[in-house]
């Protein structure tokens, strides 16, 4: 599944009109990405969208990210990334912790590779700072 979301990522092209802009860059590697988030009234993530340069881990991760949690509240968009983060940077021993985050426990191995941790991580640290960035919209950090 990773090989194949690194090949044809889901949701990756710029997305006009964004209500929210974050650039993200893993230095110890040179990943890249821009990560474009729409919110609806009520909060929701109504469009979500990536560009950018990087690893399969990477462009995957953001891939699937991006599936995961268009159509979301803000809340459980946030609720979604410490669970995956968590699963990202520790060994998931608890089999219904996997269930809960559907595909992405694709990439519930990168923690026994802390070179890739980073790797992984990009998009996901780039959402939290998006949904958390209140009324600076269009952030570039």
């Amino acid at each position: 599944m990773i090989i194949e979301h690194a090949h044809s990522p889901r949701n990756f092209r710029e997305l006009a009109g964004a209500t929210r802009t974050v650039d993200v860059v893993n230095p110890l590697c040179g990943d890249h990405l821009t990560l474009y988030l729409d919110l609806a009234a009520d909060g929701a993530v109504s469009d979500i969208a990536f560009e950018g340069d990087g690893c399969a881990i990477s462009r995957a991760s953001a891939s699937l990210m991006t599936t995961a949690v268009k159509g979301l509240p803000q809340s459980d968009a946030l609720a979604l990334f410490t669970r995956v983060h968590s699963m990202l940077t520790t060994e998931t021993v608890d089999e219904k912790a996997l269930v809960d985050v559907g595909k992405l426990a694709a990439l519930s191995g990168v923690w026994e590779y802390p070179g890739r941790v980073k790797c992984a991580t990009l998009a996901w640290q780039a959402l939290r700072n998006a949904l958390e960035t209140g009324d600076r919209p269009n952030d570039k950090e």
